[in-house]
């Protein structure tokens, strides 16, 4: 655990502000779920909740399927890291935390399929060009963007058809609907 230097008091409703510093290279925005743990020596920590963590072996499992139906590498992610990946090395992808440019096409809750001659490449990882977003489709839960199923090109940022991006969708409503249940 790294320390900050940042000390905060609670107020008397038990809240603590955390600092906007931290919350910006966090990543945490209004409304996103945080888990608390504490342990015997008297710490608490907060840790970004991600529910499609919550679904890791099965995200794996459908990103295997997928990749092997498809014959192209797939990435199923949260709102901030790669939770599994087929198709690609693992030690490449998982865990890492993913681009600003993908989380802003997740936040925007539609479907994004890299044309033929499109200028715009997305990078599925911050700083790495290694790996671009052929097909992002944004995993929607109860009306709230919660990651992404990602169909994934290479540095050239082949394009894929229709048929590429329904799986997408289908995958996406399916994860979405898993995570209402």
């Amino acid at each position: 655990m790294k320390a900050t230097g940042i000390v905060r008091r609670i107020d008397d409703l038990g809240r603590v502000v955390i600092p906007k510093e931290i919350r910006r290279t966090m990543r945490i925005r209004e409304g996103d779920p945080l888990e608390i743990y504490t342990d015997r020596d008297g710490e608490v920590i907060f840790k970004k909740y991600s529910p499609i963590g919550e679904l890791g072996n099965f995200a794996l499992q459908y990103a295997e399927t997928l990749s092997k139906t498809s014959g192209y590498p797939i990435a199923i992610t949260d709102k901030d890291n790669i939770i599994a990946v087929s198709g690609v090395s693992k030690k490449d992808l998982v865990e890492k935390k993913i681009s600003i440019e993908l989380e802003k096409v997740m936040d925007e809750k539609t479907t994004f399929s890299l044309k033929p001659g499109d200028s715009k490449r997305i990078p599925i990882i911050d700083g790495i060009d290694k790996y671009i977003a052929s097909i992002v489709s944004p995993i929607i839960s109860e009306g709230d963007s919660i990651g992404s199923v990602i169909f994934v090109s290479g540095e050239n940022g082949e394009t894929m058809g229709e048929v590429e991006e329904k799986l997408a969708q289908a995958a996406s409503g399916f994860l979405g609907k898993q995570m209402e249940q």
